[in-house]
């Protein structure tokens, strides 16, 4: 067990390693670099896509649906507010409030 962790940790370090020193002769072209600033968002998406809309093994739809509503509060915060803060808070209590007193 300890062997795999170091060896997941050998293979995590050596791939951002070639990414992070200056001295080593990889640099990427202007097409790559604009690929890769889609990945954040992408990976993001697919964490928060189940978590908001998959319920019981089903898709949830429905305007009941507190984290549905949560996240897009979340979405409409962030992008007027640029705030993390504010955005966790206002989000956070739209959640519970929706999860707790309107659709328990």
């Amino acid at each position: 067990m300890i062997l795999t962790i170091l060896a997941l940790t050998a293979i995590t370090f050596s791939t951002r390693y070639l990414f992070l020193e200056k001295h080593f002769p990889l640099r990427l072209g202007p097409l790559a670099r604009r690929a890769l600033s889609f990945s954040g968002p992408a990976v993001l998406s697919a964490i928060a896509a189940p978590i908001l809309l998959v319920h019981n093994g089903a898709m949830q739809w429905q305007l009941n649906n507190p984290y549905l509503w949560g996240g897009l509060v979340a979405i409409a915060t962030a992008r007027a507010t640029r705030s993390i803060y504010a955005t966790m808070l206002l989000a956070g209590f739209v959640f519970v409030a929706l999860k707790w007193w309107w659709f328990a």
